[in-house]
Order: structure tokens, then C-alpha cells, then sequence
């Protein structure tokens, strides 16, 4: 049985507190290994036992969110018979094929409320969505947050995300600032599959062990029992035993606080002078980059909107709504923005009113970003086909429908060949008039966590380069797609950011790191042959690099992008725009505008 989040119309009437017991399962992982077989034991345990008034399940439900592992997770908790409260996890997300979208139409939503003997039980979804990066609560949900608490009263409350509210999501702080001007008692999570206590800026905290069972004979999952004053937690192993508590907490925030994570700086934007021409906040989150036709900058968010903003002010012009979250960088031509959703579709608007010139139909979502060249749009998707559409009315001209995974990057166009890689080990170079494969390579691995799918294909001196979450860099020949080199280079921890040098004589690689180097693209080897004096902290993001005609922008995880003198390597200057990862940036004339995964646009000047 599915009790989904319940949002009420009318304040709810405050009554004390009476004792009661909750299990908190967390990270099934369905897909993995043993992730189903412990679900199942773990549900059919739950069925015997009258002293559980409900569950929560806190993310992490399949192992890469793909829509079969959703159906299997939905089929065994099906046999539940208790009411069952779920989030989705970094797994579900990061990694889901429809764009985090299936989660909500197979489990009714992605967040949750409700009131139980006196206490209030919220639920958000966190992750990194569909771009590697540190994790966080997107902005909708935020917003959600926001009007819940407006309608429903002060009473106890007790908050469910699938990360620990620390460092390790980007905007830790404003769950944090919100959940303390309510009466907040306990936050729980799970995400490090460990039970562990945490006391996140006077909130207690309580990370919760994975149902996996691991290296154990069986899984396990908490029991949590709750009195007016007090959380008690047991391990429960299914149908086997229930351990001695391993934790007892009073609940309420404290007075005394360890030290925290920092807050957000930003002094660094007052150190290189003003460059905000304007600032653009949305009410979701951003997850593409954008594209201007000179008068309008096209932009897409995670409530499914895509939208048009003056490009002098930032003024929102005009919206279309899709009906699923959008990842697909926008990509405009001849009076026409095209962009995919994953509500299984790719778009065709009119740049000047947001009207719908066309809509093609998909079997799957629309995660990968178009290229208009000429009257042909080339776009990847989520059901195993690569198209080439037309411009003007978004007739079929031809359709590759054997892609190994999804593709959820931007190809790249060169002479007679379209080239992308996909989240199942493929890359392709296809024939862009025929849709005809030219050559396909294999980067040898099972694990599709190693796939160069995220990188936008840089390609020069007859060679395409390409970098992975494998650390290592690839370098193919254009015209056959054989190996002229791959290395894996000690200290040098390259990953899914790529770009051209504007002088053409360098790869750039951001490490993982935060280093920024140049790779030789003539050389038969890995040779770098430049390095910047740029110096980020750890970094994954795996955002493409871009040069304007005498600096390069590099993107980060957390919000900041650094303007680097191509030639010298020094930093030129840096703004620092927001926590969420830095989208592609655009380049147009003296201006770069840039968008970051939590929901702000800004118009800097270079």
C-alpha cells in the first residue's frame, strides 16, 4: 500500500505526542547484486510485525534508476502492507535514463507529508541529477518546502533526505535554515550505509545502515520508536532477530553546536570588479546550458519549462511547459528552439512567442542536448535511437536505433560525421546524412559508470578526444575510431571535462583535481603541454569547457566559473554565481552567460 506525500488544505490541529514505532529502510539499491533478494526478505519481514505503524524508504531504491529496476522496486514493495513513504537517492538520479522522471510516475511523486500521532514526517528527493556533482535538494523541492510550511502548523518534525545535511550537498544550508524555524527534532538519512549520529548545526542527525545485506549473512534495517522526548534505534534482521538499541537521543535542537561546515563565500566576486549585467532567479532547478539567437537567451529547468529571457535585462519573455523534467540544452536556428524533455519528447518552438511549431513523439525521455546544422537537428535519446530530424517541421530524415544505453550529452558535428558516446560503454561516429555507422568503439568496460557519455567529444587534427569517469584520456582517429592513444596518467585524474584551446594547439582537461591542463593534439602520446596556475578544490563536474576569443571559462561543482588567460595561464578573474554545479556556459559578444544546477542565471561581463 502507497501513501504518497499528502498535502492538506487546512491547518492541522496540534495534539501531543503519543509513542510509536517507524522502520527506516534505505539504500536497496534494486539492480545490484543481492538488492532485490534483501528487499523482498525485508518486506516479507515487515508484513509480520503489528508494532511498525509505517515505513519510509530514503533513496538509493535502484542501483542506476533505469525503468526496469523502478518496475522491480514498485513490484515487490507492491506486497507491502503497511504504508510505505519514499524519496528517491543519488542512484535513482544520477544515472536514471529517464531523467529522474520515471521515479515519479512509478512511485506518485518524489517528496512527502503527513502528520502521525503528533508528529510531522517531510521527505525530499537530493542527488546529483544527471551530471555528476556534489548532492543536493533541488530547488523545487525547496520551494515545496516553502509552502508547506506555510499551510500546516508548528508541530514536531521529523525530516527524511537521502544525504546527511552537510557538505556533501551543495545547499545543505537552506534545508538546514528552513528546518530551524520549525520545531525541529530529528533529521535522518542514509546514503553512507553506515548508522551514525551526526549533529548537523544543533539538528540531530542519524544516518541509517543500507538494507544491503554486504558482507553479512542477511541486510537489515532500523526501527525507530519515538516518544514525546526521545528516538530509540534498533537493527532489525529480517525474520531473524531485532538487536539491543544502538542509539538513544533526546530530540530538539541543541544549544551547544560542534563546529560546522563554512556557509557559502562569495568575497571573491568583489575582488575583480563588477561584471553582473543581470541575474536571473528560478524556481527549479537548471540542469542545461542555454543558447541566444542575439535578442533572447533560451533556458530549460527541472519543472519542465522552457523559456526565453531578454538578453539585456533578463526578463522573463515567454514559457512553454513540457510535461517531464528538462536536462536538453536548448539549440536554436532559424527562428526555431529545439529542445528534448523527459516526458518522452523533443520540441520544436518558435524562438519569438514560445509557441509549439512541432512535437515528436519518443518511446523514452529526451535526456541528450540537439545540433542544428543546416535544416537537420541531431539528438539523442533514452530509448536506444539517435535521430536526425528536420528543422522545420521535425519529420524523421533518419533514426539510429541501436545505441547501447541512453545519451544524455551534446554530440559533435565534424565533415560528414556525428559523433556521442552513451551510458552503456557505446561511442559512434555516424554518417549525418544517413544515420549509417561509420566506425563504433568500446572502451572495453562492463560497468556503465565508466562510459564516455557525459563529455562533449572534442575533435581536431583529424582526432577525437574523449574523457571518462575511468580517469583515463582517448584519443581516436576520426576517420577509422582506432586507438592512437589512451593513458591513465599518475596524479593527473582527468574526468568528463573537455575543451578546445582557442589557438587550437591543446586539449584542455580539468582534473578531478581542479587543475587545469592542456593536452597536445599532435602528439602520439598524453603529452601536456601546458598547464594553468588555476587551482580549484576537488571537482567532478563534468560541465565542457569553453574559450571566447582570448579567455577560457572554466566550470566548477560548486557554483563558481574562472576566467583563464588562454596564453599565460593566469586567472584572469572569477565570479562565483551560486552552490549548484556550473552548467555549459555561453559566449556571445563581449558577454558569457551562465546557469547553474540550483536555479540561477547570470549575464557577467568577459
Amino acid at each position: 500500500m502507497y501513501i504518497l506525500w499528502i498535502v492538506g488544505i487546512m491547518h492541522s490541529v496540534a495534539f501531543a505526542q503519543q509513542p510509536f514505532q517507524f522502520a527506516l529502510v534505505t539504500d536497496t539499491h534494486v539492480g545490484g547484486a543481492t538488492g532485490a533478494e534483501d528487499l523482498r526478505r525485508t518486506v516479507a519481514d515487515l508484513n509480520q510485525r503489528i508494532d511498525i505503524d509505517f515505513v519510509v524508504l530514503s533513496g538509493d531504491v535502484t542501483e542506476f534508476g533505469s525503468d526496469e529496476e523502478l518496475r522491480l522496486a514498485k513490484q515487490i514493495l507492491d506486497s507491502l502492507q503497511k504504508p510505505l513513504y519514499i524519496i528517491p537517492g543519488n542512484h535513482d538520479s544520477n544515472w536514471s535514463e529517464s531523467g529522474a522522471n520515471s521515479f515519479r510516475q512509478v512511485f506518485g511523486g518524489e517528496t512527502f507529508f503527513f502528520e502521525h500521532k503528533g508528529y510531522q514526517f517531510m521527505g525530499t528527493t537530493s542527488g546529483p541529477n544527471m551530471r555528476m556533482s556534489p548532492g543536493q535538494i533541488p530547488r523545487e523541492n525547496l520551494v515545496w518546502m516553502d509552502s508547506i510550511f506555510r499551510v500546516y502548523t508548528d508541530n514536531p518534525l521529523v525530516f527524511i533526505n537521502h544525504y546527511p545535511l552537510d557538505s556533501s550537498l551543495n545547499n545543505w544550508f537552506e534545508a538546514i535554515d528552513r528546518l530551524k524555524t520549525r520545531n525541529i527534532r530529528l533529521a535522518l538519512c542514509g546514503h553512507g550505509h553506515q548508522n551514525r549520529l551526526y549533529d548537523w548545526e544543533g539538528i540531530p542527525g542519524v544516518m541509517n545502515r543500507s538494507n544491503l545485506r554486504a558482507k553479512e549473512a542477511v541486510g537489515g534495517y532500523n526501527i525507530i520508536h519515538l516518544t514525546r522526548d526521545s528516538a530509540f534505534f534498533r537493527v532489525r534482521r529480517p525474520l531473524e532477530r531485532t538487536e539491543n538499541v544502538w542509539l538513544k537521543i533526546p530530540l530538539g535542537l541543541n544549544n551547544v553546536m560542534p563546529e560546522q561546515p563554512k556557509r557559502p563565500d562569495y568575497t571573491v566576486n568583489s575582488t575583480y570588479g563588477r561584471r553582473v549585467l543581470w541575474e536571473y532567479r528560478d524556481h527549479g532547478d537548471i540542469g542545461s546550458g542555454m543558447d541566444t539567437d542575439g535578442r533572447f537567451i533560451f533556458a530549460a529547468n527541472t519543472v519542465g519549462e522552457i523559456y526565453a529571457l531578454d538578453i539585456h535585462d533578463g526578463r522573463r519573455v515567454w514559457s512553454f511547459k513540457t510535461g517531464g523534467k528538462v536536462y536538453s540544452t536548448p539549440a536554436y536556428a532559424k527562428g526555431v528552439v529545439v529542445v528534448g524533455s523527459s516526458d518522452h519528447g523533443i520540441y520544436g518552438l518558435d524562438a519569438k512567442t514560445g509557441m509549439l511549431l512541432w512535437k515528436v513523439k519518443t518511446s523514452k525521455a529526451v535526456l541528450g542536448s540537439p545540433v542544428i546544422d543546416g535544416d537537420k537537428v541531431y539528438i539523442g535519446g533514452s530509448d536506444g535511437t539517435f535521430r536526425c530530424l528536420d528543422l522545420r517541421d521535425g519529420r524523421l530524415v533518419w533514426a539510429f536505433d541501436s545505441v547501447k544505453g541512453y545519451v544524455s550529452a551534446r554530440p559533435t558535428l565534424v565533415g560528414n560525421k556525428v559523433i556521442f558516446g552513451s551510458w552503456e560503454n557505446g561511442f559512434y561516429a555516424l554518417d549525418k546524412r544517413t544515420g549509417n555507422v561509420i566506425w563504433e568503439w568500446d572502451n572495453g568496460y562492463s560497468n556503465r559508470m565508466f562510459s564516455a557519455a557525459a563529455c562533449y567529444p572534442v575533435v581536431t587534427n583529424g582526432r577525437v578526444f574523449i574523457v571518462a569517469p575511468d580517469r583515463y584520456m582517448t584519443a581516436l582517429d576520426l576517420k577509422s575510431g582506432k586507438v592512437v592513444w589512451r593513458e591513465k596518467k599518475e596524479g593527473i585524474r582527468v574526468r568528463e571535462s573537455i575543451g578546445l584551446a582557442p589557438n587550437g594547439k591543446y586539449v584542455y582537461a580539468k582534473t578531478m583535481d581542479g587543475e587545469l591542463i592542456g593536452v597536445s593534439v599532435h602528439k602520439d602520446s598524453m603529452s601536456i603541454d601546458w598547464h594553468s596556475a588555476l587551482k580549484l578544490p576537488y571537482d567532478i563536474s563534468p560541465t565542457a569547457i569553453v574559450s571566447s576569443s582570448d579567455l577560457t571559462f572554466v566550470p566548477s561543482h560548486s557554483g563558481l566559473l574562472s576566467a583563464v588567460d588562454p596564453k599565460t595561464g593566469q586567472v584572469r578573474w572569477q565570479y562565483k554565481i551560486a552552490e549548484g554545479m556550473v552548467n555549459p556556459p555561453l559566449v556571445w559578444k563581449h558577454s558569457v552567460f551562465v546557469s547553474t544546477m540550483d536555479g540561477k542565471i547570470v549575464a557577467l561581463r568577459i
